[in-house]
């Protein structure tokens, strides 16, 4: 199937923060697009969403920060790779 250039004009500063917003979700602004395009006609009308804020509350990034917060509480927040592999061999002795 050919492919096919598709153009519009957009204003300047809608354009960068449309490529910022984009850079957050780990895409670029053209891939964005075909996505929109595709989805638009498999479901025949706009049928998502997508924010950078839900990025956030990623359950993986959750536990990250909460394994974060608990190493600080604990006072082991600034263990050495070295020493976090240390005490792992010592709890499986």
């Amino acid at each position: 199937m050919a492919n096919t250039l598709v153009q519009f004009r957009t204003e300047e500063i809608s354009r960068i923060k449309a490529v910022s917003i984009c850079e957050k979700l780990g895409i670029d602004l053209p891939t964005y697009l075909r996505m929109c395009i595709s989805r638009l006609i498999q479901e025949n009308g706009v049928p998502f969403s997508m924010k950078a804020d839900d990025i956030s509350e990623n359950r993986g990034m959750k536990a990250m920060k909460e394994a974060s917060r608990i190493a600080a509480r604990n006072g082991i927040s600034d263990m050495t790779l070295d020493e976090i592999n240390a005490e792992i061999s010592e709890t499986r002795k």
